[in-house]
């Protein structure tokens, strides 16, 4: 018999352009649900989702655009804040890497990422891909 008691997730979802005009409008609903949920703007922890879902906005935009298709935010706050970004191409994985010399771009914004979450990974999804990063969340929900 489990007993263990789940903790209650608290979800935001938005879809959004595939433009870097919704990848900008990404970064700022995040940081408005932050303030929501009583994270207080330019702390550490804001600043860092911020960041995170900025990098995940404009990958998805940039890498991950399909003509006509969208790409969707989700923060799920349970024990972490979980970031997910999902967009409508499956078949290009990020993957963290430095740039090689002349290289436009590369990889280096999911270094980043990789810095300030606890940990991220990728989902496939029919079609696409999500890609999730999680970080402790610093108060109680």
């Amino acid at each position: 018999m489990n007993t263990e008691i789940p903790t209650p997730t608290i979800e935001f979802e938005q879809l959004l352009s595939s433009t870097l005009r919704g990848a900008r409008l990404a970064r700022l609903l995040a940081q408005q649900q932050l303030q929501e949920w009583g994270v207080p703007y330019g702390c550490e922890f804001s600043d860092a989702v911020v960041s995170v879902v900025a990098e995940l906005a404009a990958n998805a935009v940039l890498h991950g655009h399909l003509p006509g298709r969208d790409f969707s935010l989700r923060l799920a706050l349970g024990d972490v804040l979980r970031i997910e970004v999902s967009d409508a191409r499956g078949e290009r994985l990020p993957t963290p890497r430095p740039s090689a010399p002349g290289e436009e771009g590369g990889g280096l914004g999911l270094l980043l990422v990789e810095e300030l979450v606890a940990r991220w990974g990728v989902t496939e999804r029919n079609p696409g891909k999500t890609v999730w990063a999680e970080l402790p969340w610093p108060g109680t929900p």
